[in-house]
């Protein structure tokens, strides 16, 4: 299988990216970055700096003969307003989605969205994710795959974790995780349940974190 991947200089995207290289059924993974990607090297690893990915199409030509898409690409909502939330989070999703599907027409779309997403709820950043969510489950995708993980725990060995998180990963994480499991995943159930998605299917487009952890089994 050969994936796409955004969000590599991310925690969540370089955790997934780390977990995708380390598979046998992966023999490429193509980095989609809006910044160069400075972790580790793998014969499988392609990279491609796109700095706008509103203009994506630019450079489409890199982007076919892909089995898969996995969009781990994101922004945090806190000091955002609505109009800038969404421009990031729907709009420039759905543009790269559509430039990858018009390329790929066989595709499977894996996205990494969040817990409680709902696109009526009074929180500003759920209502943009659901949003999100349903129209990319509207495209004509061989399947589309939407995530929605809880607390994370990063990857030995990543880089783009900043100082505060590796802290608590280190701290709070394994108390986190004894007091309260049903809300906790590693990135190595994250990159595996989406792997297992787009290999073999799942019987339902929205993954909540139990069906993270029963996915990332199979």
């Amino acid at each position: 299988m050969k994936v796409i991947l955004t969000g590599a200089t991310g925690m969540v995207g370089e955790g997934v990216l780390l977990t995708l290289l380390d598979v046998a059924d992966i023999s490429q993974v193509l980095i989609v970055t809006r910044r160069e990607y400075d972790g580790m090297e793998n014969d499988k690893l392609r990279k491609l700096v796109v700095s706008d990915f509103n203009k994506v199409e630019d450079v489409s030509e890199h982007l076919v003969g892909y089995d898969a898409c996995f969009y781990c690409a994101g922004v945090s909502s806190v000091g955002m307003t609505e109009a800038d939330y969404t421009h990031i989070t729907y709009a420039t999703t759905l543009h790269f989605a559509e430039v990858v599907l018009s390329k790929n027409p066989d595709m499977i779309f894996c996205h990494i969205s969040g817990g409680s997403t709902n696109e009526h709820s009074r929180l500003m950043w759920a209502r943009v994710k659901g949003r999100t969510e349903r129209e990319l489950m509207e495209m004509p995708f061989r399947s589309v795959y939407n995530f929605r993980p809880g607390i994370m725990k990063a990857m030995d060995g990543q880089i783009y974790v900043n100082p505060q998180n590796k802290r608590y990963i280190r701290v709070l994480f394994p108390i986190m995780n004894f007091l309260m499991p049903s809300v906790c995943l590693t990135l190595q159930e994250v990159g595996m349940a989406m792997l297992n998605a787009a290999m073999h299917g799942y019987s339902k487009p929205i993954l909540e974190i139990s069906d993270i952890k029963l996915l990332s089994k199979c």
